[in-house]
């Protein structure tokens, strides 16, 4: 009779886990639960987008953050050739994660805005400044609807250092267990400079001038924002007990080589926004993380041919996350 609170416990546990194995291998969605809050967008006024699922939960929950211009799934968005982060959610439930395990936040909305006004792609809406309080609360009502204490985070281009930087406000690296950032501009993008060879800076490309928001953000290793985060030699580059992975291209990426990405995506100068010629092509390391250089990424973008894009979608990528955020 000692041992039945130990039984009850067991059985207790076999269930749950029982539950969360009918439900993993599951579809990965594209939307909340009907129970879960609504969040508003800080910079849209109207409620986020993602997904996520009701359910057990056994593993650590992972939060998917797409990067920028870019949303969590294509469907009924205005950016219907983007929203890999969801593959990259499936290729989990494909390995054991269940559905209530994987959410995702669209930080900047549907994408429906920029068809009035292009250049919105460089400006306040779509800085991290303007996004970091929508992830706070993010977290926080997954943690509270999940009832768990950590999370993960998966972060591709912009959406790799928003975590960051949401963990540098709120000291938050004990509530991230692990990061992945996948191609993140940890020291700055290639595409923000004021040469007149750098066509980023016209509408057409997003308007990336040196004064954006977005630009005044990350246009340079050198920028107040990305000294802040990085902190004095790379101090914080991996500050706290998370523990990091960093996925890179090594041979081109149309935010930080000076090489041509994909079919539409031609060289531009490697210069900052303060004028400085600036080898970009290193800024997604971190120091103390566990890096992971990959190449020939392009051909996983089946629309554009980026490597930039590829990588969110390369079977590389997929491996190196399940075998990252499973490891004990």
């Amino acid at each position: 009779m000692k041992n039945m609170p130990i039984l009850r416990r067991g059985l207790a546990v076999l269930s749950l886990l029982a539950a969360a194995a009918v439900q993993a291998a599951g579809t990965v969605g594209a939307s909340f639960p009907t129970d879960f809050p609504a969040i508003e967008d800080a910079s849209l006024q109207k409620p986020v987008i993602g997904f996520g699922a009701a359910g057990p939960v056994v593993r650590t929950p992972v939060i998917f953050l797409h990067g920028n211009n870019d949303v969590p799934y294509a469907a009924g968005t205005c950016s219907p050739t983007n929203g890999k982060v969801q593959l990259l959610a499936q290729a989990l439930a494909d390995n054991g994660w269940s559905t209530s395990e994987l959410w995702a936040l669209g930080y900047q909305g549907d994408q429906c805005d920029l068809g009035a006004d292009n250049t919105r792609r460089a400006r306040i809406a779509h800085s991290h400044q303007a996004n970091v309080p929508d992830l706070r609360r993010f977290v926080a009502a997954v943690l509270a609807y999940t009832g768990a204490k950590q999370v993960d985070i998966v972060g591709h281009s912009m959406g790799g250092t928003l975590a960051r930087e949401w963990m540098r406000q709120d000291d938050a690296y004990k509530t991230v267990r692990r990061l992945v950032a996948i191609d993140s501009p940890n020291h700055g993008i290639i595409n923000c400079s004021g040469e007149a060879t750098n066509y980023y800076q016209l509408a057409a490309f997003g308007g990336f001038t040196p004064a954006s928001d977005l630009c005044q953000e990350v246009g340079s290793p050198h920028t107040p924002f990305l000294q802040r985060l990085n902190g004095p030699g790379g101090s914080r580059e991996t500050a706290g007990p998370t523990k990091v992975l960093v996925i890179r291209n090594a041979d081109t990426s149309f935010v930080y080589f000076p090489a041509q990405d994909g079919w539409l995506f031609s060289p531009v100068p490697a210069v900052d926004i303060y004028g400085q010629a600036v080898d970009f092509s290193g800024s997604a390391r971190l120091q103390g993380a566990k890096n992971l250089d990959l190449t020939g990424q392009g051909a996983y973008d089946p629309v554009l041919g980026t490597a930039h894009l590829g990588i969110l979608m390369s079977p590389q990528t997929k491996a190196a996350v399940v075998d990252f955020l499973s490891a004990r």
